[in-house]
């Protein structure tokens, strides 16, 4: 009986979603742990058996440091960013487009499905400018330029290589490699390529798994729902801070660029992908425009 509830819960979603677009952005412990990659591989198979398209985008920086490390490359990092050099960049692509990104691929394949691996350099899918930083001298008040390699930002995404790409069966997923305007590559945060995939594809969901529940209130609580205008309390107010600020601003470009809402999901559960896709409540934390709350989630 509770399995014939939890089916009869589903429906709603199984219909509202059939045929719609799902950029997942994957990392994180989830990534790291193989029971939980299985469980996602399962995950990404079932939703596209019943006719939604998930797109997946990938991270891969702890897998990136350990290469860097057997190959003695020293790394140096400014305010969480990885300098990222000639002779380190052509790390970065080997892990994230080759290793990391044939893994996912064949995971999903075990699990039943058909998945393609690309990197952002395929088909000019991901086209990046040079990431400027800046930092302010606490003693001169001085503002300098940081140069931080080739560490890029997405300019444009180009969505002919999705028409060129059967999506009722092929499973992309996306490596977070750029290609400059001089064909130049650059590693780009993995959160923000999937933010700009999810907003050039017009997807129903952009889906972000972290090592965190979602975004908590001052009291520790998971918040389930923000909009823009909770977002901007929450800031003023110092309750978002650290990390999850790039993340909730990512999440805040794809709704405000017309992708149905971004969630951020604890990745550490199993099955999570399922729980927030198709349960009345959801899990994490979703960002919505203010315009769609009356709708369904």
């Amino acid at each position: 009986m509770k399995k014939a509830a939890t089916l009869q819960e589903a429906l709603p979603y199984l219909r509202r979603f059939s045929g719609e677009i799902f950029v997942i952005k994957y990392g994180g412990h989830a990534m790291g742990n193989d029971d939980l990659a299985r469980a996602f591989a399962e995950n990404i198979v079932l939703l596209k058996q019943v006719g939604i398209h998930p797109v997946i985008v990938h991270g891969g920086g702890p897998q990136i440091g350990a290469m860097l490390e057997r190959l003695e490359i020293v790394s140096e990092f400014i305010d969480g960013l990885r300098i990222t050099d000639r002779k380190t960049v052509d790390v970065v692509e080997m892990v994230l487009a080759g290793s990391i990104n044939k893994q996912i691929v064949s995971s999903i394949q075990q699990a039943g499905g058909m998945a393609i691996g690309l990197s952002g350099k395929d088909g000019n899918l991901i086209q990046a400018r040079k990431l400027t930083r800046s930092k302010r001298d606490p003693d001169s008040n001085i503002e300098r330029i940081l140069d931080l390699g080739f560490v890029g930002e997405p300019r444009h995404i180009n969505p002919d290589i999705f028409n060129a790409i059967d999506l009722d069966s092929l499973i992309p997923v996306i490596a977070p490699i750029g290609v400059g305007k001089n064909g130049e590559t650059y590693n780009i945060n993995a959160d923000s390529a999937a933010g700009a995939i999810a907003s050039a594809l017009g997807a129903a969901k952009l889906i972000m798994l972290t090592d965190v529940a979602g975004v908590l209130d001052k009291s520790g609580k998971l918040v389930p729902v923000l909009t823009p205008k909770d977002v901007l309390v929450m800031q003023a107010e110092g309750t978002i801070t650290g990390g999850m600020i790039p993340k909730i601003e990512t999440c805040l470009d794809a709704v405000k660029a017309g992708v149905g809402s971004a969630t951020i999901l604890d990745g550490r559960v199993e099955n999570v992908v399922l729980l927030e896709t198709f349960t009345e409540h959801g899990v994490g934390t979703m960002i919505r425009r203010e315009d769609t709350l009356t709708e369904e989630s």
